[in-house]
C-alpha cells in the first residue's frame, strides 16, 4: 500500500513543483518593479499627449488673441485724423480730434492702449491722454517695437509700459504719407485674460520670450523667473530696451533644472521633469512665432507615481499568493515522500553496508593486483614505444623501395629472356634508382645520427608538401580527414635537404592529425605564404591547442604529453633540428577557437629570390 501511495507521488513532480516555486519567488521579486516600469510609462505617455494638447490649445488662444489686433495700427493709420498729425503744420484742434479717435477705438475694440509716435518716437496723440499716464510726449525711441516698425515697416514686442508699470504687447506699424515724415501707429494689447483663465483653472500653464523670462503664467510663483541662466547678452539687452521694468531678473532662481539650457520647443523634444515647492512635475514646450516664445505645459506627477505604486503593489500581492500556493503543494509533496521512505531507507542502509563490507575485502585484493600488474605493463610499453617508432621509421623507408625494386628485376629478368636488351637495360636503370633512394635513406640516417649537415640544394617546397601529405595519406584516411592546401601557382624554390625537410613536416603533420583525432569536426590546413626572401608553411589544425604550461618545453628532446608508449617526445625537437639545418625555423602559434599553427620558415632558393630582385 506504501509503495503505491510513493509511486503515485512521483519525484519528477515534486522537484517540477519545487522548480515552479523558486522560478515564482524570483517572478515576485522582479514583478513589481516590472508593473512600476510600465505603468509609470504607459502614465506618463498619457500625461505627455495631455500636455501636447494643452500647448495646441495654448497656442490657439495666444494666436487668436493677438490676430484681434494685428491689423488694427493699419486701419488706424488710414484715418484722416490720424494722417492729419503727421507733418509739422498740425495744431491743437488737430490733435484733439486725433486723441478722440484713438480712445473711441479703444472703448470700441478693446485694446489696451492706442498711440501715435512721430519719426524720432515721441508720442503725439494716445487714447489715454486725459489720464495721469498719459503717453503723450514720452520718448519710445528705446523700444523695439519702434525700431522695427521704422526700419521694416511692422514691429512687436512684449514688455512692461514705462509709464504705466503695466506690461502688454504692442504690435506697431508704420504709416507712410505722401510729402510728409512716417509716423507709427501702435496698439498695446493686453493678454493677462489669457493669464487669469490658467489662474482660475489652476493649470500650470506660462509664455517665456525668445530669452526665456516667464512674462505670463497661471502659477504666480514663475511670473518674471527666468527659464535658465540670463547670459550675458540677454542681460544688456533686456536692460537696455527696459522690457522688465522694475523686475529683479537677476535675483530670481531659473525655473529648469541646473544644466538643462533653453528648450528648442519642437514637438519631437522630450519631455522634462521639473520640481517646484517639492512637488515633481512633467514639461513640455512649445514655440509661438514670429516672437520666438516658448510655452510651457506642465502637470504633476504625484498621481502617475501613485498609479504605477498601485500595480507594482498588486503584482506583488498575485506573486506572492501564486509562490505561497506553490510552496504548500511542494512541502506537503515532501513530507508525505518523506515519512514512506523513511522505512524503507533503514532497510536499504542495513543491507547496503553489509553487501559493502564484504566488498571492501575483494576490491581491496583486485585493487593490488591491477596497480601490479599496471606496473609491469607501463615498463613494457615504455621499452616497446622505443623499440617500435624506430623499426616503424626503417620499415617504412625501405619496404617500398625494396617491393618496387623486386617486381622491377623481375621484369627486367623476363625482358632479358625475351632478348629486349633495350626494354630490360631501362628496368635495370629503375631498379638502380630504386637502389639509390634506399641509399639515400639509409644515409639520411647514418647523417642524422651523427648530426652532420647535408648538402643543401634547391628544392620546389610544393612538391616537398606533396609528398609529406601522399605519406600521411594512410593516417588521413583513418581518421576521414583530407589536408586543404592553400598555396597559389607556381611553387617558389627553397634552400633545404629536400627528404629532411618532409620528414620535418610529416612529424608536423601526424602531430597535427593526432591533435585533431576523436573531434566531430576534424579539420587539416596546410597554408603556403611567402615574402621578399622566406617561404612559411604552416600547418594549422581545429584541435584542442598546446597547454599554456607546455609552450615553453616542446621542444625539449624527450618531452611528450602522449601516454606512455605512444612516443618518446623526439619528434618536434628532431623536426627543429633539421629546419635548422635549412637555415630556417618552426614556431607555434594559437589559432582564433582553438587549434594550433605550426610554421615552418625556409629561405628562398637562389633562382626565387633573384627573380623577387629584379622584379623590385
Amino acid at each position: 500500500m506504501a509503495e503505491n501511495i510513493h509511486r503515485r507521488i512521483d519525484p519528477k513532480m515534486t522537484r517540477t513543483i519545487g522548480r515552479m516555486t523558486f522560478a515564482m519567488l524570483v517572478a515576485t521579486c522582479i514583478a513589481p518593479f516590472v508593473a512600476y516600469h510600465l505603468a509609470s510609462g504607459v502614465a506618463i505617455g498619457a500625461l505627455e499627449g495631455q500636455l501636447q494638447r494643452s500647448l495646441v490649445l495654448t497656442n490657439r488662444a495666444i494666436e487668436t488673441e493677438i490676430e484681434r489686433f494685428r491689423y488694427l495700427p493699419m486701419v488706424i493709420g488710414e484715418d484722416a485724423r490720424i494722417r492729419a498729425i503727421a507733418g509739422p503744420e498740425r495744431g491743437e484742434t488737430t490733435l484733439a480730434a486725433a486723441n478722440a479717435y484713438l480712445e473711441t477705438i479703444v472703448r470700441q475694440a478693446g485694446p489696451a492702449d492706442l498711440y501715435v509716435l512721430d519719426a524720432r518716437g515721441v508720442t503725439l496723440a494716445a487714447s489715454n491722454h486725459a489720464t495721469p499716464e498719459s503717453f503723450v510726449g514720452q520718448d519710445y525711441s528705446f523700444r523695439p517695437y519702434f525700431r522695427n516698425a521704422m526700419r521694416k515697416g511692422e514691429g512687436r514686442y512684449y514688455a512692461i509700459g514705462v509709464t504705466t508699470g503695466k506690461p502688454g504687447y504692442f504690435l506697431a506699424s508704420r504709416i507712410d504719407i505722401a510729402g510728409k515724415p512716417p509716423i507709427v501707429v501702435v496698439v498695446k494689447a493686453d493678454l493677462s485674460p489669457l493669464e487669469l483663465t490658467w489662474e482660475a483653472a489652476g493649470v500650470q500653464t506660462a509664455i517665456a520670450d525668445r530669452w526665456g523670462i516667464v512674462f505670463l503664467s497661471g502659477n504666480p510663483d514663475w511670473k518674471y523667473r527666468p527659464l535658465a541662466p540670463l547670459g550675458t547678452e540677454a542681460s544688456v539687452r533686456l536692460a537696455a530696451e527696459r522690457t522688465y521694468e522694475g523686475a529683479d531678473l537677476a535675483a530670481r532662481r531659473p525655473i529648469l533644472p541646473e544644466g538643462v539650457g533653453l528648450p528648442s520647443g519642437a514637438l519631437e523634444d522630450p519631455a522634462l521633469h521639473l520640481e517646484e515647492g517639492g512637488a515633481p512635475l512633467l514639461a513640455r514646450f512649445s514655440t509661438v512665432e514670429p516672437d520666438g516664445w516658448r510655452v510651457l505645459a506642465a502637470s504633476g506627477t504625484g498621481d502617475t507615481a501613485k498609479l504605477a505604486g498601485f500595480w507594482a503593489l498588486a503584482a506583488l500581492i498575485t506573486g506572492l499568493l501564486a509562490t505561497g500556493t506553490l510552496y504548500f503543494l511542494h512541502q506537503h509533496a515532501q513530507i508525505i515522500r518523506m515519512r514512506l521512505r523513511q522505512g524503507e531507507l533503514l532497510e536499504r542502509m542495513v543491507a547496503e553496508r553489509t553487501r559493502d563490507l564484504a566488498c571492501e575485502i575483494d576490491m581491496r585484493r583486485r585493487t593490488e593486483d591491477e596497480l601490479r600488474h599496471a606496473q609491469e605493463g607501463l615498463i613494457h610499453s615504455e621499452k616497446m614505444a622505443a623499440l617500435g617508432r624506430m623499426s616503424a621509421a626503417i620499415v617504412h623507408e625501405v619496404s617500398q623501395p625494396l617491393a618496387a625494386l623486386d617486381a622491377t628485376l623481375a621484369t627486367a629478368g623476363v625482358l632479358a629472356g625475351k632478348q629486349e636488351a633495350g626494354a630490360a637495360g631501362e628496368r635495370i636503370v629503375d631498379a638502380r634508382s630504386l637502389v639509390r633512394r634506399m641509399q639515400r635513406t639509409v644515409k639520411h640516417l647514418k647523417t642524422f645520427a651523427r648530426k652532420d649537415a647535408s648538402e643543401l640544394e634547391d628544392v620546389s617546397i610544393d612538391s616537398v608538401i606533396g609528398n609529406v601529405v601522399d605519406l600521411a595519406v594512410p593516417r588521413t584516411k583513418s581518421l576521414g580527414i583530407t589536408p586543404v592546401i592553400e598555396a597559389q601557382a607556381p611553387s617558389p624554390i627553397v634552400i633545404a635537404v629536400a627528404l629532411k625537410l618532409e620528414q620535418a613536416m610529416l612529424n608536423l603533420l601526424l602531430n597535427a592529425l593526432d591533435a585533431v583525432e576523436g573531434r566531430p569536426d576534424p579539420a587539416i590546413t596546410i597554408r603556403r605564404t611567402q615574402d621578399s626572401d622566406r617561404v612559411e608553411v604552416a600547418i594549422i589544425d581545429n584541435g584542442s591547442g598546446i597547454a599554456p604550461e607546455h609552450r615553453e618545453r616542446i621542444g625539449e628532446p624527450f618531452f611528450t604529453t602522449k601516454l606512455t608508449g605512444e612516443g618518446l617526445g623526439l619528434g618536434l625537437s628532431i623536426a627543429t633540428t633539421i629546419v635548422r639545418e635549412c637555415g630556417g625555423e618552426i614556431r607555434f602559434a594559437e589559432v582564433p577557437g582553438g587549434g594550433t599553427s605550426a610554421i615552418v620558415s625556409v629561405p628562398l632558393g637562389r633562382r626565387d629570390a633573384g627573380n623577387l630582385e629584379a622584379a623590385q
